[in-house]
C-alpha cells in the first residue's frame, strides 16, 4: 500500500459523525441515483426505438419495390414480376420476396360501416410477424392459382364491426368503371400489432383476389415485399436495388413509407441526452462541492503534510483516491438500482402504456452491456475529470497559516 492509500483510509470515513462525512454520503446517493437514471432512460429509449422499429418494418417490409408514378391514391399501378425482374434482385443480402397488392374497400356490415384496405398476399407469404400479434384464430394457407375467401383482419376493426373469428363480412370495392361490386370474405383470423396507424386500416386477403377484382394477369402484383440479412445496411442496400431495377419501377425503405414514425423516433435520442447531460451536471457538482467541503475540513491536515515535506501532488492524491473510491461506490449501487429496476420491468411489465399513444402496451426495457460499460466509463473519466479543479485549493494552502487553526 502507498503512503496516499495508507493515509486517505485513516483520515477519511463514511461511519463518522462530522460534516465531510455527511457529504460524502450525499455524494454517494447523488452518484447512484444519476448512474441509475441513466441507466434507466436509456434502456427504456433503446428498447422503445428498437420495438416499434421491428413493428413497423415487420408490417410493411424493410424495403418495397413498386411502379413508378405520379399515382397519390391507394390504387396501385401493377408491376410485371418475371425471370427479367427476379434477375436483377439476385442479390446475396436479400432474403424473401413476396409479392403483394393494396386494394381499398369498404366492410359493411347491418349496423356499421368501416374503410379499409385489403393487403393480398400469396400461398408463400410468411405469417411469422401476423402469428406473434394473432389474438385468435389462425393465419389462411393461400393455393397457388385458387382463390380463397378466408381474411385476416385486425381487433380495431373486428371490435368496431363486431365481428369474430368464423364470421361471414362483405367488403365492396368501386372498380375501374366506377360501379360497386362486393365481395364475400370469412374472417379466419384476428390480430392487433399496436400500431394504430396499420390496425385501423388493413385487411389481409388473398393476392388472387385482388388480381380478379383489378383484372390484372397472374403474373402482376402491386409491389414487392423485400427482405434483407442486416436491416443496419438498409438505406445502402436499398440504394442497390433501386440502381438494378428497370427505370420505370422505384424502391423505398420502412423509413420512407412511414417517416413521421420514424422522425418522432429520433426525436427520442434528444430526450436520453438532455437527462444525461442534466445527471452528469447535478452529480458532477455536487462532487465538486464535496471535495471542496473536505479539503476546507481539513485545511490544517493539509497544512500538517506540507510541513512533513508532502508535497502537492501527494495530498492531491491523498483526497482524489478517496474521492475515487466514493464514486465507485456510488456507481455500484446505481449499477444495482438501475440494472434490478430493468430487469423487473422487463420480466414483469409492470409499468404499462397506453397503445394508441405509445404503439406498445408496456414500458419497453433493452439492456446492451456494451451500452451499461461505455456509460459507466464514460462518467466515471468526466466526474474524476471534474474533480481536478477543487484540488487544485491545495496549491495555495500555506503551512504557517493552516497550521494555526489545528
Amino acid at each position: 500500500m502507498n503512503a496516499a492509500s495508507f493515509i486517505s483510509k485513516r483520515i477519511f470515513s463514511l461511519s463518522k459523525e462530522n460534516l465531510s462525512s455527511t457529504v460524502m454520503r450525499i455524494a454517494v446517493t447523488s452518484v447512484a441515483l444519476g448512474i441509475a437514471i441513466m441507466l434507466i432512460s436509456t434502456a427504456v429509449v433503446v428498447g422503445f426505438k428498437n420495438q416499434i422499429k421491428d413493428k413497423v418494418i415487420g408490417f410493411v417490409a424493410p424495403i418495397h419495390i413498386q411502379a413508378l408514378n405520379q399515382n397519390e391514391s391507394i390504387e396501385e399501378t401493377p408491376l410485371i414480376l418475371d425471370s427479367v425482374l427476379l434477375a436483377r434482385l439476385n442479390k446475396p443480402f436479400i432474403t424473401e420476396m413476396h409479392p403483394t397488392a393494396n386494394k381499398a374497400g369498404i366492410i359493411k356490415t347491418d349496423e356499421e360501416i368501416q374503410a379499409v384496405v385489403l393487403k393480398g398476399v400469396d400461398f408463400n407469404y410468411n405469417w411469422n410477424y401476423i402469428n406473434k400479434y394473432l389474438i385468435s384464430g389462425d393465419t389462411p394457407q393461400y393455393i397457388e392459382n385458387e382463390r380463397s375467401n378466408d381474411v385476416v383482419i385486425s381487433n380495431i376493426i373486428a371490435h368496431k364491426m363486431n365481428l369474430n373469428t368464423g364470421d361471414p363480412v362483405r367488403i365492396w370495392f368501386v372498380d375501374k368503371d366506377m360501379k360497386a361490386r362486393g365481395r364475400k370474405f370469412n374472417v379466419i383470423g384476428i390480430y392487433e400489432t399496436g400500431l394504430q396507424e396499420c390496425d385501423e386500416r388493413y385487411v389481409y386477403c388473398d393476392l388472387e383476389q385482388i388480381r380478379k377484382l383489378n383484372g390484372w394477369e397472374n403474373n402482376e402484383i402491386g409491389h414487392l415485399e423485400i427482405w434483407v440479412d442486416n436491416q443496419k445496411y438498409l438505406q445502402d442496400y436499398n440504394q442497390q436495388i433501386y440502381y438494378s431495377i428497370p427505370t420505370a419501377l422505384v424502391s423505398y425503405t420502412a423509413m420512407e413509407t412511414y417517416p413521421q414514425i420514424f422522425d418522432w423516433l429520433e426525436l427520442q435520442d434528444m430526450n436520453v441526452v438532455i437527462i444525461i447531460v442534466l445527471m452528469l451536471l447535478v452529480a458532477g457538482i455536487t462532487i465538486i462541492s464535496m471535495l471542496l467541503i473536505i479539503i476546507l475540513e481539513r485545511t490544517s491536515t493539509i497544512g500538517l503534510l506540507k510541513a512533513m515535506g508532502a508535497s502537492n501532488g501527494l495530498i492531491r492524491s491523498i483526497f482524489l483516491k478517496r474521492s475515487c473510491r466514493i464514486l465507485l461506490i456510488g456507481m455500484a449501487i446505481g449499477n444495482v438500482i438501475g440494472i434490478g429496476l430493468c430487469l423487473i420491468q422487463k420480466f414483469t411489465n409492470l409499468i404499462s402504456l397506453s397503445p394508441e399513444s405509445y404503439y406498445l402496451s408496456a414500458v419497453p426495457i433493452e439492456l446492451n452491456i456494451w451500452h451499461i460499460l461505455a456509460l459507466n466509463a464514460g462518467t466515471m473519466i468526466l466526474w474524476v475529470q471534474m474533480m481536478l479543479l477543487p484540488t487544485m485549493l491545495i496549491n495555495n494552502i500555506r503551512p504557517s497559516k493552516s497550521i494555526r487553526f489545528e
